[in-house]
């Protein structure tokens, strides 16, 4: 295997793990990993609660000049962020470091909780 398909696989592991993560601390029932959200395109996020239209996608590469960053990758995460928002989803964009501080999941609680989904102590 060549040395950039190992870096691949590498963060892509690194990124589902990521997005485990996100979805253990936030304690909500009902979350998918890597849910296919789109009829025709197979677009996925990283991680969504389905029943509640919440995804969250895990933006790595961001301090590196990582394939987000960069143009034609940039613009096909803009119609994907787009297209979802049309079909109804709220997507939370966060980074590697918003999960390993509690920050992601802290976002996905206070969402759910904004909405009803789930309550909250004082």
């Amino acid at each position: 295997m060549k040395a950039k398909s190992v870096t691949h696989a590498l963060n892509i592991a690194r990124g589902a793990a990521l997005a485990e993560a996100v979805v253990r601390t936030a304690g909500i029932p009902g979350a998918c990993l890597e849910h296919r959200f789109h009829p025709t395109r197979k677009w996925r996020f990283d991680a969504a609660w389905p029943a509640l239209k919440l995804a969250v996608e895990v933006e790595g590469g961001a301090f590196v000049a990582g394939r987000h960053s960069r143009g034609a990758a940039f613009e096909a995460d803009c119609e994907k962020y787009a297209e979802a928002a049309i079909l109804g989803w709220t997507v939370l964009r966060v980074t590697p470091r918003h999960v390993r501080n509690g920050t992601a999941a802290a976002w996905v609680r206070r969402w759910a909780h904004a909405r009803g989904f789930l309550e909250m102590e004082p």
